[in-house]
């Protein structure tokens, strides 16, 4: 069933089709959330909080977008409130999945380096302007269309496109010498 088919019927009253958008984007909201929050357990309540709130504005979907993005609208803006009163900044996601090569067998020393590493791109990440870590953790770890964080984020396809460039580019200058060849 297609989400505007399910949107519809939860408004007509069929709450267990909630259930189905809950599944379906569960993962993909949480792993935003996760990317602002940088913290597991509070990614965990908002990402609730979010589904809650859709449910809740769901009347309000007016469908001009899609409901994905609709709702990585709310998850973002739930994300960066949460940051304001904890008055805590910080993004990334848990980077193993993404910079981890997995090996059989690792040395002590293999981990260490490796979870050094992961921190030291999680540290380059947060020193990223907002805008830039959203555009970035959105296009390259979310795997979202420049079309669908412009729309997300509330600006041109083009802006989304110089984001995430700029982000590279700050990036590779914070980063630069950590991850050569010896």
């Amino acid at each position: 069933m297609q989400d505007a088919e399910l949107i519809q019927n939860v408004l007509s009253g069929n709450q267990k089709d909630y259930e189905q958008l809950v599944k379906k984007y569960q993962t993909n909201v949480f792993r935003t959330v996760i990317g602002i929050l940088h913290n597991k357990e509070d990614a965990e309540e908002i990402t609730q909080d979010v589904f809650i709130k859709a449910y809740q504005s769901l009347s309000s979907f007016s469908g001009k977008s899609a409901f994905s993005t609709w709702l990585y609208r709310i998850a973002i803006n739930a994300s960066i409130s949460y940051l304001r009163k904890k008055k805590r900044r910080g993004l990334w996601v848990e980077l193993t999945g993404f910079f981890q090569i997995q090996a059989k067998e690792k040395s002590a020393e293999a981990e260490l380096t490796e979870k050094s590493g992961q921190h030291l791109v999680r540290q380059a990440i947060d020193g990223l302007p907002d805008k830039q870590k959203l555009a970035f953790v959105l296009t390259k770890y979310e795997e979202l269309s420049q079309r669908q964080v412009a729309e997300i984020l509330q600006i041109t396809e083009g802006a989304v496109e110089q984001l995430v460039v700029r982000a590279k580019v700050n990036l590779r200058k914070k980063l630069a010498g950590v991850f050569r060849e010896p």
